[in-house]
């Protein structure tokens, strides 16, 4: 069940609109959506899509509602790197660009769908939708996933991440130097009031904390940081939000370094190089790693 309290820049938009929004689909699955009954405005379930929203109402809406969609189908021709697999787990090093999961707009052509023609069994593990998947990354963003081969494992893994106990660390590139060689951001996110579109730090939003150290400094073509980024917290966009919170936004981002030039980057320069957590079967802890991938070295390499 999502809810949120709509902001003053949804105010009077049509309820199918605010709905495709929020959860993410596209308007014609927000459209049946409300039709089947899977929406609340101030706990009133409202089945018309064409009805206006005052900002300030709180909304309710339940995905589960929206009528079963075909599963994602195997596809042999989605590169998926695989950095280990055994009968539990998968890691995978996701390429730049390749979206997680199908989804609003990604019907397939996903990560999913390659993996779904490495590992067929996955169909029967989790949601039928994005079977294994216990976490995500951006589609801009490359590196380590885990996905979860049995529901037992599935199982486990959500659990920690739920409380937090996979260790996830970034390499990221930002502008500017921040002020301290090492710290800690614990700010709320949620999202952002004037633009439904974008997180931002704001009081009402979840529970965010990402630590972060300099570990080097680049002068052309930019002035800029490398950071080592360590989520505590795993919420939408967090590091990228947080970043941008402190005046230093991560380079190639165009959504949350407005104005910015990007350099020649096409996404932006956020990599999941470290991934640690208890094997589900065995309890033990390990950790994978995973270089930085071809463009961004290449990036690096030619602009420094």
């Amino acid at each position: 069940m999502i809810t949120e309290e709509i902001p003053e820049a949804l105010a009077g938009q049509r309820l199918d609109r605010i709905v495709a929004l929020i959860a993410d689909v596209s308007r014609a699955d927000a459209a049946r959506l409300v039709e089947h009954g899977g929406v609340s405005v101030d706990d009133v379930v409202t089945t018309s899509g064409k009805v206006r929203v005052d900002g300030g109402t709180s909304i309710a809406i339940d995905p589960a509602a929206i009528p079963a969609q075909q599963p994602p189908l195997a596809d042999a021709t989605i590169e998926v790197p695989i950095v280990h697999v055994d009968t539990d787990v998968i890691i995978v090093d996701k390429p730049p660009g390749l979206v997680v999961h199908p989804g609003a707009g990604n019907p397939e052509k996903t990560l999913v769908n390659g993996l779904l023609a490495l590992f067929p069994e996955l169909s029967e593990v989790g949601e039928p939708q994005r079977p294994g998947i216990v976490h995500r990354l951006d589609a801009g963003t490359s590196g380590l996933l885990v996905v979860a081969r049995t529901e037992r494992a599935r199982l486990a893994l959500i659990e920690q991440f739920a409380a937090h106990r996979p260790s996830r660390r970034y390499d990221a590139l930002v502008w500017g130097v921040p002020e301290a060689a090492k710290g800690l951001i614990d700010a709320p996110v949620g999202r952002d009031p004037r633009d439904p579109l974008r997180m931002a730090v704001v009081a009402n939003g979840r529970d965010a904390r990402t630590e972060y150290e300099i570990l080097d400094h680049i002068e052309a073509p930019l002035i800029g940081s490398r950071l080592a980024c360590r989520l505590q917290t795993g919420r939408t966009h967090q590091i990228r939000v947080h970043v941008a919170s402190i005046g230093h936004p991560i380079v190639g981002d165009d959504v949350y370094s407005r104005g910015r030039q990007s350099y020649g980057l096409t996404r932006p320069f956020l990599h999941a190089g470290e991934l640690s957590f208890d094997h589900p079967a065995t309890g033990e802890r390990v950790t994978y790693d995973a270089p930085l991938p071809p463009d961004l070295t290449t990036w690096l390499a030619t602009t420094s």
